[in-house]
């Protein structure tokens, strides 16, 4: 069973645990946890869905994510639970699974009642494979292809169309009206990550606020075009909550114009982009917080203006997944420069985590056999491939470390194995589902077979 009262040690990995004090068991929001919200430690060894990590590293190998279905869950409902709370009108989340796409992740949240966004063909039949139905499925993306317009239309799921191009196509080849929702662009800034903000006037995503006369006139012209409602995201790692607030008001004011051209809107889509706690300076607001000023602002902006509340739909990815999932690694070679610093090499990086080599993400780290010792030392953590900005953390505060010991980097569910390569021809770890004690598969690890499999080797080339 996992305990509930886990030991704390001053200056030790212990610290990064989910507070389960009394005041504070209530409502605890997952994307305010460093780690999973069952992490615990016994002795030394951390635990996460009550198995220890390293007999889930020696049964299921290193690199391993490690996603803790309970935490996973609690977010689902903390979402859904919220939204029914704080809105009065009917609402739908739906999992942004760019986050993570595959069947688990995918069947964890249908069974928890949400829907799926997906931004691709694979990412559509993923979703289908794990009994989402269609009605809860939204297809996102700026450029889809002719095929995958196709296979929108086949399944009966929402477009959320994105340009000019992609609308014209749909009036060529759809033969019955389409659902779509319209992706306009708020102009609405945050502080985030450049590569991340998408509701700015400059951004690949949507149609421009000054085309709305024009892009309206165009939808209620065609009859194919069956325009349920309009969408708008403001981008990614967000704490602020006052633009997600203002876009409340954009979007109702979008839909007012969108009525007045003769577009029976009824449904609006506030994104997502709630942050999530890597580092303990990170402060994002909770699930609840947040969803409660959505809610709220969305009524006020609807009373202002005198018109009924449409069903709103929210699009969490990171907030839902993130905090989940931890990563496993075994440590291996240590490189002292004097005076500079300790570089500990791991046996993953860039490949299962592209994130600190391309946004500059920070992460936290525990030595999951090392868990009450005293935080002694400060260490650079270094990936294995062939690239010299390959470190996954800088400046990690860490026990002494050994060749064998393991790594745990935290809150790695979104953008990792999602974003995984097999640079230096690596194969991608494996994952598994941890609960009660119990650990199942997700995910197998890549073979080197399975690098080769795609491979062709023409008959010029083959050796004789």
């Amino acid at each position: 069973m996992v305990s509930t009262t886990p030991p704390r040690v001053s200056n030790s990995g212990c610290q990064y645990l989910p507070d389960r004090t009394p005041q504070s068991t209530t409502a605890l929001s997952p994307n305010q946890q460093l780690m999973p919200l069952t992490a615990d430690v016994i002795g030394d060894r951390l635990r996460i869905g009550g198995c220890d990590v390293g007999e889930l590293v020696q049964q299921f190998g290193s690199p391993l994510y490690i996603l803790d279905d309970q935490t996973l869950r609690t977010a689902c409902q903390q979402y859904r639970d919220a939204f029914v709370k704080y809105y009065p009108g009917e609402s739908l989340v739906i999992y942004a699974s760019k986050a993570w796409s595959c069947l688990a992740v995918a069947a964890i949240v249908r069974s928890e009642g949400l829907g799926i966004d997906v931004v691709s063909g694979a990412e559509l039949h993923t979703a289908l494979q794990a009994g989402i139905t269609p009605e809860k499925i939204y297809f996102h993306g700026n450029n889809k292809s002719l095929q995958e317009l196709e296979e929108a239309i086949a399944c009966g799921c929402t477009l959320m169309v994105d340009n000019w191009l992609e609308l014209e196509t749909l009036v060529k080849i759809a033969t019955q009206p389409v659902p779509i929702m319209l992706r306009l662009t708020p102009g609405i800034e945050c502080h985030t990550h450049e590569y991340i903000r998408t509701g700015h006037l400059d951004s690949k995503f949507g149609f421009d606020p000054t085309q709305l006369e024009e892009l309206f006139t165009f939808v209620s012209s065609h009859s194919v075009l069956n325009c349920l409602g309009l969408h708008a995201h403001i981008g990614s790692q967000i704490f602020e909550q006052q633009p997600h607030q203002d876009l409340a008001g954009v979007l109702v004011d979008f839909l007012t114009k969108a009525t007045q051209a003769g577009i029976n809107v009824q449904q609006l889509n506030v994104g997502g982009g709630l942050g999530i706690r890597y580092t303990e300076s990170d402060d994002p607001p909770s699930i609840d917080s947040w969803v409660a000023g959505v809610c709220q602002s969305l009524v006020a902006a609807c009373q202002a203006q005198n018109i009924p509340l449409p069903k709103v739909i929210s699009e969490p990815g990171r907030s839902l997944i993130a905090s989940a999932c931890v990563t496993a690694y075994t440590i291996g070679s240590t490189k002292t420069v004097p005076s500079l610093r300790t570089y500990v090499a791991i046996d993953g990086g860039m490949s299962d985590n592209p994130r600190p080599i391309t946004y500059q993400s920070v992460y936290r780290a525990v030595v999951a056999n090392k868990m009450q010792q005293p935080l002694s030392e400060t260490v650079t953590v270094a990936g294995k491939h062939c690239e010299s900005g390959d470190i996954l953390i800088k400046n990690a505060q860490l026990p002494p470390t050994n060749p064998g010991d393991l790594l745990v980097v935290l809150a790695t569910g979104a953008y990792n194995y999602s974003m995984a390569s097999n640079y230096n021809r690596i194969p991608r770890p494996a994952a598994v589902l941890v609960k009660a004690g119990q650990a199942e598969l997700i995910l197998q690890r890549e073979t080197y077979q399975d690098l080769l499999r795609q491979d062709v080797l023409p008959a010029s080339l083959q050796l004789t």
